[in-house]
This record gives structure tokens, sequence and C-alpha cells, in this order.
């Protein structure tokens, strides 16, 4: 799936566009420590005054302290010779304005945002809240949930949204493999911790006002991502924890008359078993286990026709960033996991 190899002594020139945000501040991380890219640039909005990366994040003092500079979309024609790859940590307009920019300079873009996500220009209305206005990117972005991607990724590329991943992780090696019931809905409750919320204050997303609760009840923006990755339409219901990162989904299927344990098994080994950051274990997943981490990790157990997943990711790691480095890493012909785990040899 590489498209361009690259090496320890030829590192590719990066940036993060929204490196102030929790996904783009792990985005900057990861760069800055994998061997094979070079973190040159860091951007976020343009009434930001410039301050070292360090000062927003105070953990990385000594280890990250890249200038983060306001962003003007001026700047690219600068960037053009001086940026190998982009990755987009934006809300989705921004990232829907500033991608066809960065491509016009011959800058591969890794888009974190649900900009290039749906297919589907009419569903924008509808689940983003605006009119697409570049639909002919569409189909040139390629999704890259990553353990199931079968094609070469482009200069543009769109990285899946947290949910989805978590549940299209749990569901696809049982309908790929022809388990699931025709004509079965999958049923998926989620949970994500307060960082899928984003960094910006708020008051319905601050962690001393949160318990658990449901939301976006048939309209959440990630449910046709997920029907899309299926095939088939899903009842997809998001929940917010008191908990600051991860995600914890549980989805119900009915299998086919006749599908036994020895069967289910035997697909998720087929889709998973050379897969480094999908972990297949024998409990329940907590996400506790998974914070900080790159895995997404996924139990099952069967009752007869009936079959609960349980999936658990960081969603700012699987579920964003580091989704992110991962096709990155594939796209550009280094190891898959460079720059995922702090401290260790690539």
């Amino acid at each position: 799936m590489s498209t361009q190899s690259t090496s320890s002594t030829t590192k590719l020139r990066s940036a993060v566009l929204g490196a102030a945000g929790y996904s783009g501040a792990e985005l900057a991380v990861m760069l800055a420590r994998n061997p094979y890219f070079e973190l040159s640039y860091a951007f976020a909005s343009a009434g930001r005054a410039a301050e070292p990366f360090s000062n927003l994040y105070p953990r990385y003092q000594g280890v990250v302290d890249i200038q983060v500079q306001p962003w003007t979309d001026d700047l690219v024609e600068d960037l053009a010779d001086k940026l190998d790859v982009a990755f987009l940590a934006l809300p989705h307009e921004a990232s829907e304005a500033v991608t066809p920019l960065l491509l016009a300079k011959g800058i591969a873009v890794f888009d974190l945002s649900g900009a290039f996500r749906l297919k589907d220009p009419a569903l924008y209305p509808k689940y983003y809240g605006y009119e697409h206005q570049h639909p002919e990117l569409l189909d040139q972005a390629v999704y890259s949930l990553m353990e199931w991607l079968d094609k070469p990724l482009p200069q543009l590329v769109s990285v899946p949204g947290c949910y989805p991943t978590a549940c299209s992780l749990a569901l696809l090696p049982l309908l790929k493999a022809g388990l699931v019931a025709d004509g079965c809905i999958p049923v998926i409750n989620a949970t994500s911790g307060v960082s899928g919320a984003g960094r910006k204050a708020a008051l319905n997303t601050s962690f001393c006002e949160v318990g658990l609760n449901a939301y976006g009840f048939f309209q959440h923006r990630h449910r046709p991502e997920i029907e899309q990755n299926l095939g088939r339409k899903v009842v997809f219901t998001p929940h917010l924890g008191n908990f600051k990162r991860g995600i914890l989904a549980t989805s119900v299927v009915t299998l086919k008359s006749g599908v036994n344990a020895e069967q289910v098994a035997a697909a998720f080994q087929q889709a998973y078993a050379a897969k480094p950051l999908v972990r297949l274990v024998n409990h329940s997943p907590n996400v506790a286990d998974v914070a900080g981490t790159p895995f997404c990790d996924i139990h099952w157990q069967q009752d007869g026709e009936q079959l609960v997943i349980v999936s658990a990711i960081d969603n700012l790691l699987k579920g964003a960033a580091a989704q992110a480095m991962q096709a990155a890493n594939i796209k550009f012909g280094a190891p898959e996991t460079a720059g995922l785990f702090a401290g260790a040899a690539e």
C-alpha cells in the first residue's frame, strides 16, 4: 500500500494544523518521536498568539517545544516547497476549505475531521449541518480504516471517526465472513470520555458536570459513517461518560442459524491475526486498558444466535491521531507502528 518510501535519514516534512487541540497535540508528539517524520510546523487558529507547544501542554517541556503559530491560508504559498504532508485536526468546514489549497501545492493531506468521510454529499446538511463545497474530493479521498484497507493511499486520506473505528472493527469480521443473519440490524451502544468533545470549555461537557447520559438519538453524524462501513443500517446510540479518554462500544447482532463459536473465533482470527493494533482479549475490555495506547481491544460472547461484541479504544489515539499516524506510516513506507509508542525502538 506504500506510495512513497522513506528512511530515517530522509525524513518527511510534516505539519499539524490544529495542534492546540487534543488530537492535534497527540499527533504533534507522535511526529516528533517518529524517526521517519519531522515535525516541521505546528499551527493553531488564526486568533491565537504564537507560543511554544510546551506552554499549551507543559508535560512536554523539553520534549516538544516547537512554536505553535497562528494559521492563515496565505501561508500555503510559502509552505509549498517546505512540506510533504499536513495533518488536519480542524473543524469539518475548516478542513474542507484548506484541503484543496494544500493539495494544489502537492502536499499530502491526512484529515481527522469528518469533511471527507461520507461519500454522499447529500448527507452533510443533515448530519454535519452544512453544504459540502468540494464534493469532487469525496471520491478522491480514501477512508483509512487501516485494518480493512485494500487500496493504496492517495494524496487525500480521510481518517475515520472514533465511534466508527470502535464499532466497525468489532463488526466487520462477522459481516465479511457472512455470519450475520440477513436483515439483522446491529444495535450499538457506545460511551466516550469527555475528551471526545474537544478542548474548548463547555458546561455540558465539563468533567464536573458529566455523569452518564445518552445523546444524538438517530441523528449522530457517526451513524451514516458506520452504516457506510458496514453496508447496512444500524441502531447507534452514543453516550457521554465521566472519564477523560476512551470509548467502549457494545454491539449486538443476530447470527445465521447454526453459526457456532468456532466460526466466530475464526472470523476474528482471520481478520486480525496479522494486525498489530487490534488485540483479541479473553475478557470484557476496559477503557483503562487502552487509554494512552493505539490499540483496539475486542471481546465477544455468544448465546445461541445472539452475539455481543465489546470493543474499546482511546478516542484520541486509535480513534484519531494514532490511526492517522498509522496510515501515514503505511503510505510513506515506514514501519506501521513507528511513532506510536513512547520510548519504543522503531
